[in-house]
């Protein structure tokens, strides 16, 4: 995982911005599946998290485990961050998702199913 202390100070600005992502997870063929997502970045944890449902296909990808990638694009500026990521339905830390995700964006709806993907972010890319 990245040494959060490591994040330059240009990407921890773009990381705060109101942007929307896309996601990248793998299918069981081995081909991507990319959608647009809202995330959060925890700068004490290292950790990209996105709230879902259980059934969507992006959880499903990675229901045993894999890694991810979620990209945040504005015009010519861009930050890929890319890691191990787990699905959980654990309360607290889904709790913790949807708290964040209200703080960047709005309060989600209500679910039974909601889970969180977090990313363990071993690389961050981009220009910004």
């Amino acid at each position: 995982m990245i040494d959060p202390a490591n994040v330059p100070p240009e990407a921890l600005e773009f990381l705060g911005d109101y942007h929307l992502a896309t996601l990248t997870t793998l299918l069981p063929n081995g081909s991507f599946h990319s959608v647009p997502v809202g995330f959060t970045w925890d700068d004490e944890l290292g950790l990209a998290r996105v709230i879902t449902f259980a059934p969507s296909r992006k959880a499903r990808n990675l229901a045993e485990g894999g890694r991810a990638s979620v990209c945040q694009v504005d015009g010519g500026r861009y930050l890929s961050l890319e890691g191990p990521a787990v699905v959980t339905s654990e309360p607290d830390r889904v709790a913790e998702g949807v708290r964040r995700y209200a703080e960047r964006y709005r309060q989600p709806k209500e679910r039974d199913d909601r889970v969180v993907i977090e990313i363990s972010v071993e690389h961050i890319r981009g220009r910004y």
